[in-house]
């Protein structure tokens, strides 16, 4: 049978009426990604380096493979420039500002990569940008995110690993994160955690959930499968370290759990999955992924695609916002509030300084501050506490207070985040443990205007706000610590410092004026 190399070659070619648009889309695509590289470059970086998001380099190509399938059914509709996507775009700029106000990488590369999925909604039309609508979507998946989900995922893995360590009959104790067991003490790192397959389920789970179901209340479903199964399976994973420990030490048992978690247990767990949801799969390989003759009787995409303009004042448009924003960070960057030459810890009665000989090292990041101050107290009881003080005269890019790895509990120096230290007001409280030996607890205070807080995300929000407002002011990061000892807790030596030394703002508010 001869092949018909006249209908194969007119599944590929672009119609006239896509050419124009598609060269100004490539454009203003490559020169967003040039002027925001350094963002792309730090995302491109994480998928490469961290095994967490090592996921993401199969995005892009997921995204071709998404936008191929439709393009047979969407090639029948027309493009057109429409203004409303201006919005969207502007939208997605202030996203970014706003991350670069406050230093918050994930926002920053949020908007980076929601600039270019505004503009082919801007570029394409209403329509088309509907055909496209899960693809534009998928692309969230290549911003980095979940970090921020690693210590609560730390003590649901803790809560599963103990309650199935006790229905072996294997006697253990938990603190926090730490297990303790007649093999030895574990830790539930945040290696541990799951979250690296977590995310990565979630991307598997929306791709699968969109190109093999129809039905909403299936996609719901599988979704939920994607998240809970990957949890319930690695605290079945750390169960099973913890279990092989008893019979062939802690050691051995640890390069099995590496080889398996590395090399086996995220297929075991997709094939789980995809076996869960195999039967439920209601939309047939032929079925198309865009229903081209919906898009062209709809009544409301209709009237949207009313909203036109043509391409050059779109993309005028779109590259004033840019520089906008762009100008807005700049300023906001220059922002430097005046602070005294000199700081000092005050006076607090009762209490005197003291030479600082901790039992294991402990000293807070705090990269970027323009002062930095570590020292302890004592009273008369024998009692003692540390205080850290960071005071900032800008906030910026690499000089967060609240940003990751700074503050108490920094990477790689032997403490370890053991749990939740006692509720406190206004502040982060937090339970360290050091070479598994050492116990501290560290509170955390964060104070900027009248604001005195120990969330980050209150902090980040405040200093947005100034920065927004192109506002000096500096920030401040207080943390006081003591180390656990028989004779004294140290949440006792903490809160009796604190009483000592007065409302926590005014003492603050003492140090970064110098006095």
């Amino acid at each position: 049978m001869p092949l018909d190399l006249t209908a194969a070659s007119s599944r590929v070619e672009i119609p006239i009426a896509w050419r124009r648009p598609l060269i100004w889309l490539a454009a203003g695509i490559a020169a967003l990604i040039l002027i925001y590289r350094s963002d792309w470059a730090a995302m491109a970086g994480q998928w490469w380096d961290s095994s967490t998001y090592n996921h993401i380099l199969l995005v892009p190509p997921i995204l071709a493979w998404l936008v191929a399938q439709r393009w047979p059914e969407l090639h029948r509709l027309t493009p057109s420039g429409w203004w409303p996507g201006l919005i969207l775009f502007a939208a997605a700029q202030l996203l970014w500002v706003l991350g670069a106000f406050a230093g918050f990488s994930l926002l920053r590369q949020a908007g980076a990569v929601a600039m270019p999925a505004a503009l082919v909604v801007s570029v394409l039309g209403p329509r088309v940008s509907a055909g496209l609508a899960f693809p534009l979507a998928y692309m969230a998946f290549l911003v980095p995110f979940g970090d921020e989900l690693v210590p609560a995922l730390q003590m649901v893995t803790a809560a599963l690993t103990i309650g199935l360590v006790h229905l072996s009959g294997i006697p253990a104790a938990i603190d926090g994160v730490f297990i303790d067991t007649p093999a030895g003490l574990f830790e539930v790192a945040e290696a541990c955690s799951g979250i690296k397959f977590l995310v990565a389920m979630i991307a598997l789970g929306a791709l699968v959930g969109n190109v093999c179901f129809r039905r909403w209340s299936r996609r719901i479903a599988f979704m939920i499968v994607c998240i809970v199964v990957p949890v319930l399976a690695n605290g079945v994973r750390a169960w099973g370290t913890v279990f092989a420990a008893q019979y062939v030490g802690a050691e051995r048992a640890g390069g099995i759990d590496h080889l398996i978690y590395g090399w086996f247990f995220f297929g075991f767990v997709i094939v789980l999955v995809m076996g869960l949801g195999w039967r439920f799969f209601d939309r047939a390989p032929t079925d198309p992924l865009v229903d081209v003759s919906a898009l062209q009787a709809s009544a409301l995409l209709d009237r949207l695609a009313g909203q036109r303009i043509g391409a050059g004042p779109l993309l005028a448009i779109a590259a004033a916002l840019v520089l906008a924003g762009q100008g807005w960070a700049l300023a906001a960057d220059r922002l430097e509030a005046s602070l005294p030459g000199r700081i000092d810890l005050p006076t607090v009665p009762g209490w005197h300084r003291t030479d600082y000989r901790p039992l294991l090292w402990w000293e807070p990041r705090a990269t970027g501050a323009d002062h930095r101050l570590l020292g302890r107290y004592e009273d008369g009881q024998g009692r003692t506490v540390d205080v850290f003080v960071a005071l900032y005269s800008g906030q910026a890019e690499g000089r967060e207070a609240g940003g990751f790895g700074q503050g108490a509990l920094v990477p790689d120096s032997g403490w370890a985040w053991q749990g939740e230290g006692p509720a406190e007001v206004d502040a982060k409280s937090e339970r360290l443990l050091g070479r598994g030996k050492v116990e501290r607890l560290a509170v955390t205070y964060y104070r900027t205007g009248d604001l005195l807080t120990g969330s980050n995300m209150q902090l980040k929000l405040a200093n947005i706000a100034d920065r927004l407002l192109l506002r000096e002011r500096p920030t401040m990061m207080l943390i006081l610590s003591a180390e656990g000892r028989p004779d004294a807790s140290a949440e006792g030596q903490v809160a009796a410092f604190r009483q000592a030394a007065g409302p926590v703002a005014p003492w603050m508010d003492r140090i970064a004026g110098g006095r």
